[in-house]
């Protein structure tokens, strides 16, 4: 009679350790997803924090940035017109060279040409 009540101590302690194991895993995973919340709260919180700091930076150097807009856009400007300056002071010797390049034909042949036909022909 002592093994049939061992077997059933057994047992007992088997289902009492699965028991265990199963509230171990649950608390793991509650104690995973409060992990999670809280590293959640503290990205929002840091990422708060930077951007304060990058709104009082951008304040700083630049205000709002519409004085830093017109600036941009006075300066392009500025660029754009230096630009079509110097295409309109460069285009007429522009196209004086295109011209003299299309017009002027060199009647010579390359002596490398002459070789390989003469390889070629055999004379």
């Amino acid at each position: 009679m002592n093994s049939g009540s061992g077997i059933q101590e057994l047992m007992a302690a088997e289902t009492r350790a699965s028991q265990i194991v199963a509230e171990a895993r649950i608390a793991r995973g509650d104690r995973m997803k409060q992990a999670k919340v809280d590293a959640d709260e503290l990205i929002k919180t840091y990422r708060m924090e930077q951007q304060d700091a990058f709104d009082k930076k951008a304040a700083a150097d630049g205000g709002s940035g519409g004085n830093a807009s017109a600036k941009l856009q006075a300066e392009t400007q500025q660029e754009i017109q230096t630009m079509q300056a110097m295409f309109h002071k460069n285009a007429q010797k522009a196209v004086d060279v295109l011209l003299s390049k299309c017009c002027e034909v060199s009647l010579e042949v390359p002596t490398a040409r002459v070789r390989s036909t003469q390889k070629l022909y055999g004379k």
